[in-house]
């Protein structure tokens, strides 16, 4: 999460243009023995042909992904001293992030193009009804004030998407105070940055994917402009915008290359506001970029992690067991007619046979 900048802009650390040359079965004991195995052998059944489905029937992803280019840590790579500050009853919690792995900042400045991290970063972990920690909505683990080179962490609320470990949350928001340097700390969209430093902090997983899937599945595209609104509009609706901001600045690495990102910020910091710096960089408008992306997100990317996801799954293993239930059921009032019928037969025959002696 990001806050306006408080303090006035200064100079880009580097160029980008610079860096980039560098078996059981389950329990159904709720069920007679002969439909034990239905669940389990219906279940494995549905999920072989969702399997086939997908691998036969559904497209591939338009392009193969390419492989992540890795930072190396050389004295060109220099990060940002970081500064933790806290209150004692936080020790414990500042003394677990100062030994946080500090090869993802690496992994970032590359991705940035940036060869040295800048000025200390001030990282403060807060408590709850503290001045910092007011300033930020209640759903909200942290934010950064790029300009003021500060990050602000509140360890008592629980991480959720897009980062789930307090560990992610810090190098996302120091991703953010590094994005701000690169660009000069100019204006750029908010989709971009937190897609951006999403990107920085952790790789592409399929919780991302399905999010994305959810967030569209209604609907044929939503607009940047609305991107924008959501990140205002409360949790669950900042979720969804974290998502497809991640999902957009996704395609545009894999169709423009891994430096876009860098070119990107590079013009802007020259002072080129920021739809000219990415037509500049991309040799496309972000209009025409925008419109290829919602194509791209065809019905492998939409439909396939709705189809495959957990919850679609529990969905369709209740559904099963109901069936099964009610089959049961069905089963054994066919039984009893039965044996009711066989009864009244035998019954008739009693009455109607004549006694011999």
């Amino acid at each position: 999460m990001i806050v306006p900048d408080l303090k006035s802009p200064s100079p880009k650390a580097c160029s980008p243009l610079q860096a980039r040359r560098h078996p059981e079965r389950p329990s159904a004991s709720w069920l007679a023995p002969g439909l034990a195995w239905a669940p389990t052998a219906l279940i494995m059944t549905a999920l072989i042909l969702t399997a086939l489905v997908i691998v036969v029937l559904l497209p591939a992803p338009l392009a193969a992904q390419p492989a992540t280019p890795q930072a190396e840590a050389t004295v060109s790579d220099r990060l940002p001293e970081l500064r933790f500050e806290s209150v004692p009853a936080l020790a414990r919690q500042v003394a677990a992030l100062e030994q946080f792995d500090r090869q993802p900042l690496l992994d970032a400045m590359h991705l940035l193009g940036l060869q040295e991290g800048g000025l200390p970063i001030r990282v403060v972990v807060a408590q709850e009804g503290s001045v910092e920690a007011r300033r930020a909505p209640s759903w909200a683990v942290a934010y950064a004030i790029s300009g003021a080179g500060l990050v602000v962490l509140i360890p008592s609320r629980v991480p959720g998407y897009p980062d789930n470990s307090l560990e992610t949350v810090l190098i996302h928001e120091i991703a953010h105070v590094l994005i701000g340097r690169a660009a000069g700390h100019r204006p750029i969209p908010r989709w971009f940055n937190e897609g951006l430093a999403i990107h920085a902090a952790r790789e592409w997983s399929f919780e991302d994917r399905a999010r994305v899937a959810f967030a569209t599945v209604r609907r044929d595209g939503v607009s940047l402009a609305e991107i924008e609104r959501r990140f205002r509009a409360g949790s669950h609706s900042a979720q969804s915008a974290y998502a497809l901001s991640a999902a957009f600045m996704r395609f545009l690495r894999d169709r423009y290359g891994y430096f876009v990102a860098a070119n990107i910020l590079d013009h802007v910091a020259l002072g080129l506001p920021f739809p000219q710096a990415f037509e500049r960089a991309t040799g496309t408008t972000l209009a025409a970029a925008e419109l290829r992306f919602w194509s791209h997100l065809d019905l492998w990317n939409k439909w396939v992690p709705f189809l495959t996801s957990s919850a679609t799954l529990w969905m369709l293993i209740m559904m099963l067991a109901l069936w099964a239930f009610r089959r049961r059921q069905q089963r054994d009032a066919e039984q009893l007619a039965a044996w009711e019928a066989e009864e009244q037969r035998q019954l008739e025959r009693a009455t109607t046979t004549p006694w011999v002696n």
